[in-house]
C-alpha cells in the first residue's frame, strides 16, 4: 500500500464500508469527506489503477453501473496499514496519558 496516494486508500476505506459500491456511491462518500465535488476524471483512473494493482475486483451491478469490492489482497494491504498506523497511534495514547 505504500505506492498508493492518500486518496487512493480513501476509495479503498471507502469500498470496504459501502453495501453496494458503485462508483457514482464512492464519489458521494468522498465528497462528504473532502467536504468538495470529486471530478469523475479523478475518481474513475484511480478506481481502474486500484482495479489494475489487484486491490479492487470490478464487475457490474447492472448494463450501466459497475461494482467494485476490495480483493482479499486489498484486505491484506488496509490491515497491514492499520497496523502500521496502530504503532504509531499508540505512541500519541501514551504521551497524552503521561501529560
Amino acid at each position: 500500500m505504500y505506492d498508493l496516494t492518500g486518496f487512493q486508500r480513501d476509495i479503498l476505506y471507502v469500498i470496504v464500508g459501502l453495501e453496494e459500491p458503485h462508483g457514482l456511491a464512492v464519489k458521494a462518500e468522498l465528497d462528504d469527506y473532502y467536504e468538495q465535488e470529486i471530478n469523475h476524471g479523478r475518481l474513475y483512473p484511480n478506481l481502474d489503477d486500484l482495479v489494475d494493482k489487484g486491490l479492487l475486483k470490478k464487475g457490474e451491478l447492472d448494463k450501466r453501473t459497475n461494482m467494485y469490492t476490495v480483493t482479499q489482497r486489498g484486505l491484506r494491504e488496509i490491515e497491514a496499514r492499520r497496523n502500521w498506523e496502530d504503532e504509531y497511534l499508540g505512541a500519541i495514547e501514551e504521551l497524552s496519558t503521561s501529560a
